[in-house]
């Protein structure tokens, strides 16, 4: 099984826009979230734009049910927008803890990554938790 084609790239308001392509291993997102606590430490919250660009899923047999970065740094990531292929839908939503973080979690199709950046940047109303896609 071939690695995910990953590039992760930071931009102002402390959007990291990572684009994820084919399988994603366990591994590969570790070093994701070890880049994501250390720019958490420099810079506070982060908002994350996640994109899925020919994506094929999640490496199998990996243990993804560690929670260790959801636990120590979840409440540091203020909202994820993820664009992709509406049939990753639930499993990307349930994959970023949609309805289990206080960050704003929102899915758009790959015609509506205009509409994700917007979103991503706006304010969020108070005490908002995650919102279903539209």
């Amino acid at each position: 099984m071939s690695s995910a084609r990953i590039a992760v790239e930071k931009k102002p308001g402390n959007l990291w826009e990572i684009r994820i392509s084919g399988m994603l291993k366990k591994s590969e997102l570790e070093k994701i979230e070890t880049a994501a606590k250390e720019e958490i430490r420099k810079t506070g919250k982060i908002k994350i734009l996640a994109i899925l660009e020919d994506f094929l899923g999640w490496e199998r047999g990996a243990d993804w049910g560690d929670m260790t970065f959801f636990y120590q740094y979840g409440d540091e990531i203020e909202r994820i927008a993820i664009v992709g292929d509406p049939k990753w839908e639930s499993e990307a939503l349930m994959f970023s803890g949609a309805g289990l973080r206080h960050a704003l979690v929102r899915y758009f199709s790959p015609s509506e990554l205009a509409q994700a950046r917007l979103w991503i940047m706006s304010q969020p109303p108070a005490n908002a938790g995650s919102l279903p896609s539209t």
